[in-house]
Order: structure tokens, then C-alpha cells, then sequence
């Protein structure tokens, strides 16, 4: 380590401060990574490394030529992987080609500038695909290392140590920390300008509106958040208690059509408003919460079943919710931003026909559908039921008690990993595995349900989650993800029944979550010290919740708001253009007279000397800035005699108060002094 230390410190100014200018711009590339293509991570690395090459064995730079190929290379690599060289992604990657390239132009300071004002605008792109507290942190470090190298650049005489400039970075930086915390809460936020295209949500992970037995296990091995969750009183202020774990179940897509591997949703007519919904009633307390969903690239929208009312969005103007006759709540566009709602929900309901009425009959019977040729024991196994007198005309609710009571005692295990489904998903379950996770299990429940002539479909939502321990939040995680089943009963409509319930109650109970494997350094950590690795996570996830509600959740009203607070009736984005205006002329005003005060008070030891200077010259002594003043002393004896010798001592006491401090007085008051004699010397001279 000491070699490298010295080896560094042997290279000329222009090879350290080219190295280092390297490192900032590979730390602006780093975030950008997963979202370019492989070719163009790969060369930029290339380009860099040779950049440093360079500079470590001090050759020269490659000539244009050379560039101008790479360029070219570049340009037919993004338009193969974008399928054109316009937009946003198209973009980002040359911008990423164009700022490793410039750092083989360094020949000059106006080549340093060029590079300095690319990587600013390179430094941006990363929050054109995120906009997390992460990547936020090392953008503030690319920020200090782009302005330490700006300030050493301008450093041009000898050898500056970086901590120098760093220093100086980092003092811009908290100067410019007011302005933009003004200009982040007035500046008035007009779409699009604020908006993140939706591709940008490419890859995100969430609820499906179709399940395949085995993709909720899956999703369960996510430890990513879905969504937090602020149960709230009456008066919208916070409370510290949460529901009953096993009410918490959060509805999403429900599926109803089965093709023998994958249940689908049907085309569920969605209604204009709650209230022109089957026969939805509730009871019980209301229960509000605000809801802080992450993006998923998905319209569903999660709440406590089941609201009261439609979802009150917080965060955008154009947030429009529908629901379903079957209580789906979906936004009018997928999800791609971080998204709040408020809603009041109740826990104790009850919906659709409680009559098979002619009517109804007929949209019961698309819940009775099964594809022929699966499951052929479990049909079986149903019609033995149903010619068993004890359950030859029972209803609904004792047959679902019938099947739940057949999971409860024979032998079935609730677990992550059950093994490959064959093409009978129902009847493995049943009678051969009798291993299944809770979508293997409503999958399982729901068709010997319709198999019993029940009326069943498949609820897919989340079910729990946790608070943390250091904000107090409500946690859903996609390691939550559950699903359920309904079946209908006649008199009391659809019900819900969960029977994941009835093979492991610990995890409706909140009890036995099934936990995902950890990575190599999380284990590694819990396995050391379990409590304080829960605790790191706690703070980290606390930190991104303030982060989301706080920063990236101020919007348009929220700003509207603080103008009311100060006075505003009706404000609008106008009153915010004024207001910035009025507090940018008010603080550069407030600049201006500093500047003025600073400049008057500048030193006044020399303000001092350069009025002595000025009381000589009426007398034809002559003086430049460079003379000192024992210089004067000696030219006013010689030129004025015996007069001037007043004058001569004060001279050489407004010397000795600045350069021999031991001699004479250090406070400011001794320099008053001087200042309060000046006039008495002045005058001897006339």
C-alpha cells in the first residue's frame, strides 16, 4: 500500500489530477450499469482503463482517428441495441460513449471544462431510471468530486493537495444548499417536466393478473417492499396500533377462469363508482389508512379489505381508480412512480348475490367452469361426496367446512419448496404430495370446491406484514404476497376463506412466515449478530420511507399548501413563480449590501496605510501599493524634516502593529487607536 502511495505521489500534477477526474466519472457511471447495454458498460470501462493507463506510464494520447472509430462503433452499437440513435435510452448511451471518450482529449484546461459540464449533465441520467435515497447519496459524492476537480483545475500554480479543493467543493456545496432547498419547495412542478417515463419501471416485480401454480413462491423469495402502510385516526394523526394480523389481508387481482395450469381473470365489468356495486355491505369499526405503494409497473391498487369508499389519492392530480364488480380496485394506468392514497376500510363485510336469483344464476355458473381432462380424482372424489347423504344437499358453508376440516387433519404441509406440478395440480395436492405454498393450496381448495358445485375463484392480494421498529410503519413486502379463495354461500354472498389458514394458521397468524434465503452477507451478519442486522434493515428501510413521503412525495399540492400556510386563500402555481421571484431578488439583494459591508470593512490595516498614502502624495511624495511603511516613514522625514516626525513614529507604529505583534497591541482596539491619531499627525504635517 505504501508503494502505491508513493508511486502516486511521484506522478506529475496533470497524471494525478487525470486519474482522479477518472475515478469521479467511473463512480457517475456506476448507477447507470444495469441500465445500459452490456457492450457499452464493457467499453466504457475500456476507455476509462485505458485513460489510466496513460496517465500511470505517461504516453501519449491516441489521435483522433482513433476516437473518431470508437465514436462510430458506439453510434452502430446503440442504434442495433435502442433501434435508434433519439430518446431517452438511446441517449443516455452515447452520452455514457461520449464522456469516456472526452477523458482521451485532456489536453488542455477547456478540454477539463468540457469533460467537468458533461459529467454534471451524465451525473443527472441516473435519476432518469431512479430516484432512490441510494442513488441520490452517490450522486452527492459525484457532485463533490466533479466540483473538487472544477477547483483544482482552476488551481494552476504548483502542486495543490486534493484535500484542498475538497475542502473548497464541499464549502460551494453547503453554500449552494439553501438555494436549492428553496428552489426544490417553491419551484413551481409542472408535468411532464416532473414525470419519469413509464419503461422506466421495466422489470419491476408484482402481483400478475394471472397465476400459474408455483409464481406466488416464487414472489415470496422477494424481500423488496411492496408497500407501507400509516394506520391513522379519525383525525388523520398517526396511531401506534395496527388491525389483528390475520384481518390484514390487502386484495388484488381475483381469478376465476382455470385452463387445467394457469388461473386468469375474467373480463370483470368495472363499475364508475363503489356504490354501484353488488350488494357490497359493511360493518363493524372503520379502519383509515394511508397507503405509500412502491412502483411496480402494475394498476392494481392495495387496501384493507374492503373500503367504504374509493382511495383519496396525496400524491398526483391525475390518480383515477375504478373497481370491479368483483372489489378489484385498478388504477387507470400501471403504477410507475411512488404512489399514496388514503382509505377507510372495514373488515367485517359481505358482497355480491346472496340469491341465485335467474339473474344471478348465470354469472355463478362461470365460478362452477373446470377444463375436462384435469384433476380426474378429485372430480371423483367430489361426486363420492355429493352421493353421500350427509352432504347430499348441504349448502355452501358445510362443504367448505367439509374440505377445510379434510386439510386441517390430513397431514398437509405448507411449504416454499413443494416440488414440480405435473399436469394434474389439484390432484398431486390432494392425494399424492400433500405439499403446497398458499397458491398451490387456493388453487387446490377452489377446484374441488367447484367440483362440489360450489361457487369458488381465486383472490391473489397480500396477507400481513410487519412494523418497523424504528418509524413506526406499517411494512408490506412482496414476500407477503398470498393467495386466497372465496366461495359463494347462499343468503350471505361471496366469503372469504383462506385455506392456507387451515394447514399452517401461523401464517395468517403472522407467526410461521415462511422466510426467503438470505445473501452471502446478510446471513453472515445475522449469523454474527442477529439483533443488530434487523436493526440495520429497520434504519435503512425507515430512511428510504421518509425519503419517498418527504422528498420524492412533494408535490404540487404539498407546495400549494405551504403557500396557504403563509397566508395564500387560493394559491396557485403562479403565486409559487412570484413568491420564488420575490425571495431569489430578496436574498440576492441581501448578497448585494454583504458584498457592500465586506468591501468596507476588507482589511482596514491597508485602508489605514492608504490613507497615509494619499495625505504624502499632497505633498509631493510619491508611493505605490509595494511601498511599505517604513518606506514612507523614511521619505516624509527626508522630505519634510523636522515637521513630519509625528507622522514618521505613527508610521512605524502601524507597521509594528502588523508585523511585530509583541511589540505593540494585537486587539482591535489598538489599531482604533492608531486610526483616532491619524488625524493629529496629519494635521502636524500642514
Amino acid at each position: 500500500m505504501l508503494k502505491i502511495q508513493s508511486q502516486l505521489a511521484a506522478l506529475p500534477r496533470e497524471a494525478r489530477d487525470s486519474l482522479f477526474l477518472v475515478g469521479v466519472i467511473a463512480w457517475i457511471f456506476l448507477p447507470l450499469t444495469p441500465n445500459l447495454p452490456l457492450w457499452c458498460v464493457g467499453l466504457t470501462v475500456a476507455v476509462l482503463a485505458w485513460r489510466s493507463w496513460i496517465a500511470l506510464t505517461q504516453r501519449p494520447l491516441p489521435g483522433r482517428w482513433a476516437l473518431a472509430l470508437v465514436m462510430v462503433i458506439a453510434a452502430i452499437g446503440t442504434y442495433i441495441s435502442h433501434r435508434s440513435l433519439l430518446g431517452r435510452d438511446p441517449g443516455v448511451t452515447l452520452i455514457a460513449v461520449l464522456l469516456a471518450l472526452k477523458t482521451l482529449e485532456l489536453k488542455g484546461k477547456r478540454d477539463a471544462f468540457v469533460v467537468f459540464f458533461l459529467g454534471f449533465f451524465t451525473l443527472l441520467t441516473n435519476f432518469f431510471y431512479s430516484q432512490s435515497l441510494l442513488v441520490a447519496a452517490a450522486m452527492l459524492i459525484a457532485v463533490l468530486g466533479l466540483l473538487c476537480a472544477l477547483v483544482n483545475a482552476h488551481m494552476t500554480v504548483g502542486r495543490p493537495p486534493l484535500a484542498a479543493s475538497l475542502k473548497i467543493a464541499g464549502m460551494m456545496t453547503l453554500l449552494g444548499a439553501p438555494i436549492m432547498a428553496v428552489l426544490f419547495m417553491l419551484f413551481p412542478r409542472l408535468a411532464p417536466l416532473w414525470g419519469i417515463p413509464s419503461d422506466g419501471m421495466a422489470g419491476r416485480s408484482g402481483l400478475s393478473s394471472q397465476m400459474t401454480v408455483g409464481n406466488i413462491a416464487s414472489l415470496a423469495l422477494d424481500e423488496s417492499i411492496a408497500f407501507r402502510v400509516e394506520w391513522l385516526e379519525e383525525t388523520g394523526e398517526r396511531r401506534a396500533a395496527e388491525p389483528i394480523t390475520s384481518d390484514l389481508y390487502f386484495r388484488g387481482p381475483v381469478l376465476s377462469s382455470f385452463d387445467g395450469r394457469q388461473w386468469t381473470n375474467l373480463q370483470s365489468r368495472f363499475l364508475p363508482s363503489l356504490a354501484a356495486s353488488p350488494n357490497l355491505v359493511v360493518s363493524g369499526r372503520p379502519i383509515r389508512h394511508r397507503v405509500t405503494m412502491e412502483p411496480n409497473n402494475r394498476p392494481w391498487i392495495f387496501m384493507l379489505e374492503s373500503p367504504g369508499a374509493a382511495p383519496k389519492a396525496s400524491t398526483s392530480a391525475d390518480f383515477s381508480v375504478n373497481m370491479s364488480n368483483d372489489l378489484q380496485w385498478r388504477a387507470t394506468r400501471p403504477v410507475t412512480d411512488i404512489t399514496r392514497y388514503e382509505a377507510t376500510s372495514y373488515t367485517s363485510f359481505r358482497h355480491g348475490p346472496t340469491l341465485a336469483t335467474d339473474r344471478n344464476a348465470v354469472q355463478l355458473q362461470d365460478y362452477l367452469e373446470l377444463p375436462p381432462g384435469f384433476n380426474p380424482r378429485t372430480l371423483q372424489w367430489a361426486s363420492d361426496v355429493r352421493r353421500d347423504p350427509r352432504y347430499a344437499t348441504a349448502d355452501g358453508r358445510v362443504l367448505t367446512d367439509m374440505v377445510l376440516d379434510r386439510l386441517r387433519t390430513g397431514g398437509y404441509t405448507y411449504t416454499l419448496e413443494p416440488g414440480v406440478n405435473g399436469q394434474h395440480t389439484a390432484d398431486e395436492f390432494w392425494f399424492d404430495t400433500k405439499l403446497g405454498f398458499c397458491e398451490h393450496i387456493s388453487s387446490a381448495f377452489v377446484i374441488a370446491m367447484r367440483a362440489l358445485d360450489v361457487p369458488a375463484r381465486v383472490v391473489t392480494g397480500y396477507q400481513g406484514g410487519l412494523v418497523n421498529s424504528v418509524d413506526g410503519i406499517f411494512t408490506v413486502r412482496q414476500s407477503d404476497a398470498h393467495a386466497w379463495a372465496e366461495v359463494w354461500v347462499r343468503g350471505q354472498g361471496w366469503v372469504r376463506v383462506d385455506p392456507t389458514a387451515s394447514v399452517a394458521p401461523g401464517r395468517v397468524g403472522g407467526l410461521a412466515r415462511l422466510a426467503a434465503p438470505q445473501s452471502a452477507f446478510g446471513g453472515a451478519l445475522a449469523a454474527v449478530n442477529p439483533g443488530f442486522a434487523k436493526q440495520v434493515r429497520a434504519f435503512w428501510e425507515a430512511a428510504n420511507s421518509a425519503w419517498n413521503q418527504r422528498i420524492l412525495n412533494y408535490t404540487q399540492s404539498k407546495q400549494l399548501n405551504l403557500l396557504k400556510n403563509i397566508g395564500f386563500t387560493s394559491p396557485s402555481w403562479e403565486d409559487l413563480g412570484i413568491v420564488l421571484a420575490l425571495l431569489l431578488v430578496s436574498v440576492s439583494s441581501l448578497g448585494a449590501l454583504w458584498t457592500l459591508w465586506t468591501r468596507h470593512e476588507r482589511d482596514p490595516w491597508l485602508r489605514l496605510l492608504k490613507r497615509a498614502r494619499a495625505t504624502l502624495s499632497k505633498h509631493q511624495i510619491v508611493s505605490t501599493d509595494a511601498t511599505t511603511p517604513r518606506e514612507l516613514a523614511k521619505q516624509a522625514s527626508e522630505r519634510l524634516g523636522q515637521r513630519a516626525r509625528p507622522f514618521h513614529d505613527w508610521l512605524l507604529a502601524l507597521e509594528a502593529q502588523r508585523y511585530a505583534p509583541e511589540k505593540s497591541s494585537t486587539s482591535r482596539a489598538s489599531l482604533g487607536a492608531l486610526r483616532g491619531q491619524f488625524k493629529r499627525v496629519a494635521a502636524g504635517l500642514r
